[in-house]
């Protein structure tokens, strides 16, 4: 019942920033999740770092900062070439400090662990407001959390009770074949029900959802889309299993962690707009 009330409250959240908020709600919201998510990365590679008999040097203080500099960049009043910089100071200033502070055979990994914990968390966060801010934003995050969340309760049922080749028992013994296939279906009725609930309410004049895509490649973006979330679910299940742990937090009441509920969107959200600067780049259209 928890894991219901959970994710029912953490849906409504979700669709009301994506159709009622301003930019500044989504960039805010974005951010906390990633601060969050940050913190129980960092308690994540201490777990795996004391499993291997070292300390971590990663301070609080700089992945709170790192994670909130990552999003102040994307502002309007920043210019995109302003990212870069901004990652080299942080990684520079973390290196310094594990310098002077840590045993020299801490400061590489402790240094890399810390740069990682950016670009897994902070960047694909940061992307969230900045494909809402596209033309027809809205429809677009629909879609992409559409194909994520249904992809992966497909997986969970079908898995669960029909599934019986297991798919990376290494990394995650529960996923099986079955319940890889059928999370892609999963992905791609939901995906084809948004572009049918689109063409319904264009059809009425009403642009909200409007995608102008054809549907041939909404059917292969969702499929990408669900490849990508399931890539992304059995890298932070890497993750956990390097630190010995079978949750990244307790955060969410019968979900374990931000970072167990935001896996999948974390490679997701990148793909989705390495494909948009693609189809940019190619003339294929807009979304």
């Amino acid at each position: 019942m928890k894991r219901i009330l959970t994710a029912v409250v953490l849906i409504a959240v979700v669709f009301a920033l994506i159709f009622f908020g301003k930019l500044w709600m989504i960039t805010l919201c974005a951010a906390l999740v990633a601060e969050l998510a940050a913190y129980e990365y960092l308690q994540l590679a201490s777990v795996g770092a004391e499993v291997h008999g070292a300390k971590l040097r990663i301070p609080v203080w700089w992945m709170t900062l790192g994670t909130a500099l990552a999003f102040v960049v994307t502002l309007p009043n920043f210019p995109v070439e302003a990212q870069l910089p901004v990652l080299s100071a942080l990684t520079l200033a973390l290196f310094a400090w594990n310098g002077f502070r840590a045993p020299l055979i801490q400061v590489l990994p402790d240094t890399a662990q810390g740069l990682f914990g950016l670009l897994y968390i902070a960047y694909p966060l940061t992307l969230v407001p900045l494909m809402w801010k596209q033309e027809d934003g809205p429809a677009l995050l629909l879609f992409l959390m559409v194909c994520v969340w249904c992809g992966d309760i497909a997986a969970l049922y079908i898995g669960k009770n029909f599934g019986k080749h297991k798919m990376a028992p290494r990394l995650s013994p529960g996923k099986t074949w079955e319940g890889a296939i059928a999370s892609v279906l999963g992905s791609v009725i939901a995906g084809m029900a948004v572009v049918w609930i689109s063409d319904v309410l264009t059809a009425r004049g009403n642009l909200i959802l409007h995608i102008a895509q054809p549907v041939w490649q909404s059917i292969l973006l969702a499929i990408q889309l669900n490849i990508a979330a399931q890539a992304g679910d059995l890298l932070e299940s890497a993750i956990k299993r390097g630190a010995g742990v079978k949750d990244s937090g307790t955060m969410l009441p019968g979900h374990g962690g931000i970072l167990d509920r935001i896996d999948a969107l974390l490679v997701a959200a990148p793909v989705l707009w390495y494909i948009l600067l693609m189809k940019d780049y190619f003339g294929l259209g807009r979304f």
